[in-house]
């Protein structure tokens, strides 16, 4: 059965990879399964045919057959129990990679988006420029147990995992705001990540969605 996912038809990140479609793209380039992407406007993935689709109106969401999925951890996830090269065969260092992924979205991932609440959300406000230093801080106090437990290691826990992609996705979000710069390990790391030819291949589709002129995928 073919694999859709949804995505921005013109992606706000400029194709720079932050959309969380590009993880999804990523797992399902890791697997090696193809797929087709149904872009969507703004205004579209509020209305009634998307919301049934995902209650938030958000992307992306992922349909095979009559299973549809939302919320990218999730879809991730799904790929990687239903595909070989994402989990370990191993059921100790196959439940540590799933844990990874937990702690990518909820131990590191809402840290680093008071970023983007901040800039964006609360940037008119008058004391946003004084909470951007605190925000920094909770986001290094994530970061450094992640870079000690990292330490010199190639990746999270053995070979690449679903948990390394998760985090990676997570980390990408950094790049821009220098805080990553501080821990050459997971710098490292991070773009360890981006080398992999199947992150190549499902940036290129994000970028040429993102900037009007997709490309088979």
């Amino acid at each position: 059965m073919t694999i859709t996912i949804t995505a921005f038809e013109r992606s706000p990140d400029g194709g720079k990879g932050l959309a969380r479609d590009t993880r999804v793209r990523w797992a399902l380039e890791e697997v090696g399964q193809p797929y087709t992407v149904r872009p969507l406007s703004m205004q579209a993935m509020k209305e009634a045919a998307h919301r049934c689709l995902n209650p938030f109106g958000q992307i992306p969401t992922y349909e095979e057959g009559d299973l549809c999925l939302f919320e990218s951890g999730a879809i991730v996830f799904h790929i990687a129990e239903r595909c070989a090269g994402l989990l370990p065969a191993e059921a100790n260092a196959r439940s540590r990679a799933i844990m990874w992924m937990f702690a990518a979205l909820n131990s590191v991932e809402p840290a680093i988006l008071e970023i983007v609440v901040v800039k964006f959300a609360e940037g008119d406000k008058p004391w946003a420029s004084e909470r951007m230093p605190l925000v920094f801080d909770r986001i290094r106090q994530r970061l450094r147990p992640l870079s000690d437990r990292l330490g010199e290691a190639e990746w999270l826990d053995g070979a690449f995992s679903a948990g390394d992609l998760i985090m990676v996705s997570v980390l990408l979000r950094l790049r821009l705001s220098g805080i990553l710069d501080e821990f050459p390990n997971l710098a490292a790391y991070v773009a360890r990540g981006e080398a992999r030819p199947a992150y190549q291949r499902a940036f290129v589709a994000q970028l040429a969605q993102a900037t009007g002129n997709p490309a088979p995928v």
